[in-house]
């Protein structure tokens, strides 16, 4: 496959997939991987939605870890959406994976793909833009912008439209920093979501913890369980094992 200027073609490190990224924009980090592992559980031949797709990593991934029946992945850049359809051919997952370029905010406004129906879904994946406007540090690469940045859509944006696409008792799963906890919790209650499940993710034991996987469940009853905090590194500075595992990784940690 011929690649474009600044692009290359990394290893995903799980059965052989791989993945088409640009290196003068946003590169997948272990919070896709970790999403993509925490949202494993859902039913055989789910249909789901992965908004704010990016390079598409959560939907291949998810895609090799289930036995789900099709996942459609949201992506406004156009061109990363372009990118996205190529690492999907280049795992052969055109039957399951089908990359939508539309703005999240345009579904519920009707004027969205044909494909995105109202209710019609078991799942939501995503991996939402972080920081909100005018906080943080404001990356000059407009692609890692809309990454990081609630520019384009805003995490109640997602909710709401998570809200929209799913059936009843279908779940959302959504990773995020542990700083906008509050704010998620509240905007899923919002929207008929309940919190059913939280993982605190924590470099190192001794430290605090710099990512949050959520699953809600839309018109569930309340009932939340804390998981027990994932670790990823041990103290000698190699990953744990159940990062290794994650990764796929477990007959090659010496």
């Amino acid at each position: 496959m011929k690649l474009k200027e600044n692009e290359r073609i990394d290893n995903l490190q799980y059965n052989n997939l791989k993945i088409i990224q640009n290196t003068k924009g946003f590169c997948f980090g272990i919070d896709s991987i970790l999403i993509s592992d925490f949202a494993k559980e859902i039913r055989k031949n789910s249909i789901g939605v992965d908004l704010g797709t990016g390079t598409g990593v959560i939907s291949i991934l998810l895609t090799a870890k289930t036995n789900l029946s099709k996942i459609y992945g949201v992506e406004i850049q156009a061109d990363v959406a372009e990118m996205a359809k190529r690492s999907i051919e280049l795992n052969h997952m055109q039957n399951k994976v089908e990359i939508i370029n539309i703005n999240l905010n345009e579904i519920e406004e009707g004027e969205g793909n044909k494909k995105l129906q109202r209710e019609s879904f078991d799942f939501i994946v995503t991996n939402p833009p972080y920081k909100k406007l005018k906080t943080g540090k404001v990356n000059k690469s407009e692609y890692k912008y809309i990454s990081r940045h609630e520019l384009t859509a805003n995490l109640e944006d997602f909710i709401r439209t998570s809200k929209y696409l799913l059936k009843d008792r279908g779940s959302l799963y959504m990773v995020h920093r542990p700083e906008r906890l509050v704010d998620i919790i509240t905007l899923m209650r919002k929207y008929k979501i309940e919190p059913k499940k939280i993982r605190f993710i924590h470099s190192k034991i001794n430290k605090e913890p710099t990512l949050i996987l959520i699953k809600g469940v839309k018109n569930a009853n309340p009932f939340l369980k804390i998981e027990n905090p994932l670790i990823i590194y041990n103290e000698n500075g190699k990953y744990t094992d159940e990062i290794y595992e994650i990764y796929n990784m477990k007959n090659i940690k010496e």
